[in-house]
């Protein structure tokens, strides 16, 4: 009897078939291998790139931090037109900045809660945070009207809180019971304040909004302090500027009667010395940022706080 051919060729067909799917699934290994491997040597270059650019920063960082150098110095903006690399350098005043600690330990709770009713708080809300604040920096034990103590935070799972002493960063604000609503509301709060500050706001520096929240005036009316200072070209920082002397200088053109208050005109300095000095650095399209917090510019700094950052 003749064997049938279709028999031989079926199992022949069928190695093939198999042989067709390993090298299907060998090529999808490979591509996976490049890829892992391509990753990684993107991450590596990153990490290179991304070193390159903190060091370009630490370069700004130590031009900012020279006296002699002011605001609107070239030197603080650098570029290598070859290689691309470069930073950009900002120095500004911390004393733009309310500083919390400042504020609860002289009771100035009226200040906080207005600002946080202007956030979007209610009034009752706003009490309750500002009572809850003033616990935590507080060193006792006795809960405010409506304020937190150890008790409220225990029933929360969180131990050993609130520290009962002032606040040593921003972010230590953020654990105290009612400050997740300004988180929503304000997603920017952090900078309106500074633990670094000397505790007055700086009417030289601040903004319009800080200005009028301490002065208790609309903001409309508290742009004449900043312009003010600006000079005639409108730019902070240059040498038309035209700082004021005294903080009561510049209450008394707001016409609100402000300068004529003890409790605003004590919110308010004209010479607060504490610098923030912020350097960006670039390197091969990698961007790192360097902040740092000094006492004073002059003589020896007193470097008070460093933060680095990547930049997207």
């Amino acid at each position: 009897m003749r064997n049938n051919p279709r028999l031989h060729r079926h199992p022949r067909g069928v190695a093939l078939i198999a042989v067709i799917w390993l090298i299907a699934v060998l090529a999808m290994a490979c591509m996976a291998t490049l890829r892992v491997i391509s990753f990684d040597m993107e991450l590596a270059t990153s990490k290179v790139h991304g070193t390159r650019a903190l060091q370009i920063a630490e370069m700004g960082i130590a031009i900012g931090c020279n006296p002699s150098v002011e605001r609107d110095d070239p030197l603080l903006h650098q570029l290598n037109q070859d290689t691309g690399e470069g930073f950009e350098v900002e120095i500004k005043s911390e004393g733009a900045r309310f500083n919390p600690n400042v504020m609860l330990m002289s009771n100035d709770t009226s200040l906080l809660r207005s600002i946080f009713i202007d956030w979007g708080l209610t009034l009752e809300e706003a009490q309750a945070l500002t009572d809850a604040l003033t616990d935590w920096v507080d060193d006792n034990d006795e809960v405010s009207l409506n304020g937190a103590e150890e008790t409220y935070y225990n029933n929360i799972g969180r131990i050993n809180q609130p520290f009962n002493r002032p606040f040593y960063n921003l972010e230590e604000m953020r654990l105290v019971r009612g400050m997740d609503q300004v988180e929503r509301l304000k997603p920017d709060w952090r900078d309106w304040f500074s633990v670094w500050s000397g505790g007055k706001l700086d009417v030289n520096e601040a903004s319009a909004e800080l200005i009028a929240a301490a002065a208790e005036c609309a903001v409309e009316v508290a742009k004449v302090i900043p312009q003010t200072v600006a000079g005639p070209d409108g730019i902070r920082g240059t040498d038309d500027d035209v700082p004021f002397q005294s903080a009561e200088d510049a209450l008394v053109i707001l016409g609100s009667g402000a300068a004529q208050r003890e409790d605003i005109l004590a919110r308010f300095t004209a010479n607060d010395p504490t610098t923030r000095i912020e350097s960006t650095g670039y390197a091969s399209g990698a961007k790192r940022k360097i902040t740092v917090i000094v006492g004073s510019r002059t003589g020896r700094p007193s470097l008070y706080d460093r933060i680095e950052e990547i930049v997207p």
